[in-house]
């Protein structure tokens, strides 16, 4: 019994590992993923919802919606997210909020710019280690150093770097400020308008962030000589 239960306890923990990594998953990706039957996929999902570890909705369908019901869509809860660790606290809170009030928001900014220099120091290395690497690459090897459990997906526009795990996400949601010099970083690292399309400070899933396609020599011409 107890061997059994370990077990249990073992596969549930990959099942929220897996779905820390690579974001809300439906229980069928959660199966191919961990090599795992439908039936012992939906026994786990229950016993994690049951628990408060995971939530669930319907799966968004984009464009022409088949037969049958949308599947549902798993994700971490704040339950969850607080097993992972966080950089900051209640007494961080605290001390934003009366630094804010003694100085000015731009203080507040300052202190965060502050706090993710170590990432644009790391980022700096690791690109003049590898100058040929892609650099959403590297800034995706510089956020999994640092506990953001990053993510890159191609889209038809560009990419999109996915962060499923955010260390400071409790004190960003009263301070969003925090959120706002993290993307001018990536702006300024990528040399792109990059544009920050989630948070999970906000309450979504996954902080999401595009990253266009380079404006190439081409393009910018084009777009020079159309008329309005």
């Amino acid at each position: 019994m107890e061997n059994h239960e370990a077990d249990d306890r073992s596969t549930r923990q990959r099942v929220v590992d897996s779905i820390l990594q690579h974001g809300p998953s439906t229980a069928r990706q959660l199966a191919d993923r961990l090599a795992l039957t439908p039936a012992a996929v939906r026994r786990h999902l229950t016993a994690l919802l049951a628990e408060g570890t995971l939530a669930d909705a319907e799966q968004r369908v984009y464009g022409a919606r088949g037969r049958g019901r949308p599947s549902k869509i798993f994700s971490l809860t704040d339950v969850a997210r607080a097993e992972f660790p966080h950089t900051y606290d209640a007494l961080a809170i605290a001390a934003l909020r009366r630094l804010q009030e003694a100085a000015g928001s731009d203080a507040v900014r300052g202190l965060t710019e502050e706090r993710l220099a170590g990432l644009e120091i790391q980022f700096n290395e690791l690109k003049a280690e590898q100058p040929d690497r892609d650099s959403v690459e590297i800034l995706q090897e510089t956020l999994a150093r640092n506990g953001y459990a990053p993510q890159v997906k191609p889209v038809a526009s560009g990419e999109q770097l996915c962060q499923h795990h955010c260390p400071v996400a409790h004190v960003a949601a009263e301070f969003p400020i925090l959120c706002e010099v993290e993307t001018a970083l990536f702006s300024r690292l990528l040399d792109s308008h990059v544009q920050r399309l989630a948070t999970i400070a906000h309450g979504d899933g996954v902080c999401t962030t595009h990253v266009p396609h380079p404006v190439t020599q081409t393009t910018a011409t084009l777009q020079e000589v159309t008329p309005s």
